[in-house]
């Protein structure tokens, strides 16, 4: 798939929301001049970042993780020696629920369907979950549903999903924002991203032994 095929089916993604009028959060956007929040990052992204849904500041200018729990996550990539630019990173949700709440069962199943065609797009090799909303829809998703557990208990750890174009590994993860309220999850963090590095290492070390 060519770069410029990606982008227009990712641009017509962008417009099938922007359009989305069944969405009980469409008049929210419009009275609030917000935008919604599709993605950002590489279109051919080895790991794609999946969170929750956009606030306020990602509402107003249509980017992910763009405030205090985003810059977090530019810090943990780096640590890494990931740059935004390596990486891509959605919300399940891509419109701003009011005043910050959690996403509801509806608005997931709405608009699951837009990431599903995202990760089919980008064809990430691994997914990284960022809070118990995304974790658990992910693992239903890719037929790892069994294998849900609370969230303290599975950060960190990998497991392999399924997919149309095949095997994917899946780790769930915090959602960043945690450690701007409890210093002491900095540091969960930076070492469950330390195993995103091994895994990401291993996958380049493979293709180039089949090369």
């Amino acid at each position: 798939m060519q770069q410029e095929s990606k982008t227009e089916q990712l641009r017509a993604i962008r417009d099938e929301v922007w359009n989305l009028t069944d969405s009980s959060l469409y008049k929210y956007r419009k009275q609030n001049n917000y935008y919604p929040v599709l993605g950002d990052g590489s279109h051919d992204a080895k790991i794609m970042f999946i969170g929750e849904a956009p606030g306020e500041k990602e509402a107003l200018s249509g980017r992910p993780f763009c405030g205090a729990a985003g810059k977090m996550l530019d810090t943990l990539l780096e640590s890494i020696g990931l740059l935004r630019a390596d990486v891509y990173i959605t919300n399940i949700v891509k419109d701003r629920p009011q005043d910050n709440r959690d996403p509801i069962p509806e608005e997931i199943a709405l608009y699951a369907p837009f990431l599903n065609r995202q990760i089919e797009i980008i064809r990430p090799r691994v997914i990284a979950t960022l809070g118990r909303y995304s974790m658990k829809y992910i693992f239903e998703h890719l037929g790892l549903a069994s294998a849900l557990k609370p969230i303290s208990v599975l950060h960190g750890a990998s497991f392999e999903g399924k997919t149309a174009y095949g095997a994917v590994t899946l780790i769930p993860l915090y959602h960043p924002a945690v450690a701007l309220y409890n210093g002491s999850m900095r540091g969960t963090l930076k070492n469950d991203f330390k195993i995103i590095k091994k895994i990401l290492v291993s996958i380049t070390n493979n293709n180039h032994t089949l090369k």
